[in-house]
């Protein structure tokens, strides 16, 4: 019998025909390997939006943007429900609105969420020791032997803190558990919302092969590009090459690439630092001496910026602009303001 949890008595289940032999749930976990994994990703469903849905019950079964209004505001959160009409974070909000008309546009408080990102790291910090936020919504969490607050094994523990969660704050959570980092934060997308999902060390290698190379953390847009079109569209095209050529090809990078494709990660979960910096780039398919056209390009690129740090919760105080010319010169400028900001519009003048 393959060990399984109960989502809803948070405990190892005695299984009949799918059901739960305590309390009768079909939400049940099932794993070979689910009593050895001690590595958690926790994300915050929609988390912004989610909360104002708490807050506002009227909302509860509508699209609803959290974001900025007018013609140069951004999503900084769109719900499971606008996301279906292709609304997404970090889109201009006329773009999202044009996808989803009817949709509730809510301003962001970002105050609040901080308070509520308070109360659900005290729930984590009943279960381990060791959190490493990546945000208000998200978190690494080291429930292995040596930092697991409690006797209980680590999937038991995640169960307890997603129906804490649930109870007390009044949203819900994915979970993705693993061996590592990596793959934990895998894992928490797979079933959203409300998802709870396992890969294991044995079957690692074989998740990942079908799976687009954008899966991989640190592959960005421009680079995912560049290896797509170098015929390394999945990371099972990774794994057909050694790491001698991945860092031939890629530098620095091309170790944590070989690493990553058969799903190893020397990572460990280590305590919040803070973020020094946020950017956004894109490159030109042809290379462009417009002016105009550079200040079209830079445009959704502050915006992107702008997104993230109120994702983020946070203001900087530098502007940094940074162009490659085509003979792969770097030029920047700087500019510092008086106080930080997170606004768009002094972001982009």
């Amino acid at each position: 019998t393959m060990p399984t949890l109960c989502r809803d008595c948070c405990e190892m289940a005695e299984t009949a025909d799918d059901t739960c032999g305590r309390c009768g749930s079909t939400r049940l976990v099932a794993h070979v390997e689910i009593e050895d994994l001690g590595i958690a990703h926790i994300d915050c469903d929609a988390f912004y939006a989610s909360v104002e849905k708490r807050d506002r019950p009227e909302l509860r079964n509508v699209p609803v943007l959290v974001g900025g209004a007018g013609g140069r505001g951004v999503v900084t959160t769109a719900c499971y429900i606008a996301r279906q009409s292709g609304a997404r974070s970090a889109m201009p909000m006329f773009q999202a609105l044009e996808l989803c008309p009817n949709a509730t546009v809510v301003p962001p408080d970002m105050a609040k969420y901080k308070r509520v990102s308070e109360q659900i790291r005290v729930i984590f910090g009943a279960a381990t020791s060791v959190i490493a936020p990546l945000s208000f919504d998200e978190a690494y969490l080291d429930l292995t032997d040596d930092y697991r607050t409690e006797a209980p094994p680590a999937a038991e523990a995640l169960a307890t803190i997603a129906a804490r969660i649930e109870r007390e704050v009044g949203i819900t959570v994915s979970i993705g558990l693993s061996c590592n980092k990596f793959l934990a934060k895998l894992a928490s997308d797979l079933g959203k919302p409300r998802g709870f999902s396992i890969i294991g060390r044995e079957e690692a290698k074989d998740v990942l092969t079908p799976l687009s190379v954008r899966k991989i953390h640190g592959v960005g847009a421009v680079t995912a590009r560049r290896m797509e079109a170098g015929g390394l569209a999945t990371i099972g095209d990774l794994q057909n090459l050694t790491e001698r050529e991945l860092t031939a090809r890629f530098g620095k990078f091309g170790t944590r690439l070989a690493q990553f494709s058969h799903g190893t990660d020397e990572r460990r979960v280590t305590p919040w630092r803070p973020t020094k910096s946020i950017s956004a780039e894109t490159t030109f398919r042809t290379d462009t001496g417009s002016a105009e056209r550079l200040r079209e390009i830079a445009a959704p690129l502050c915006a992107r910026v702008a997104a993230h740090l109120v994702r983020k919760g946070l203001a900087g105080r530098s502007v940094v602009l940074k162009l490659k010319t085509s003979d792969f010169q770097i030029l920047t400028r700087t500019r510092t303001f008086t106080h930080p900001t997170q606004r768009e519009d002094l972001i982009r003048t």
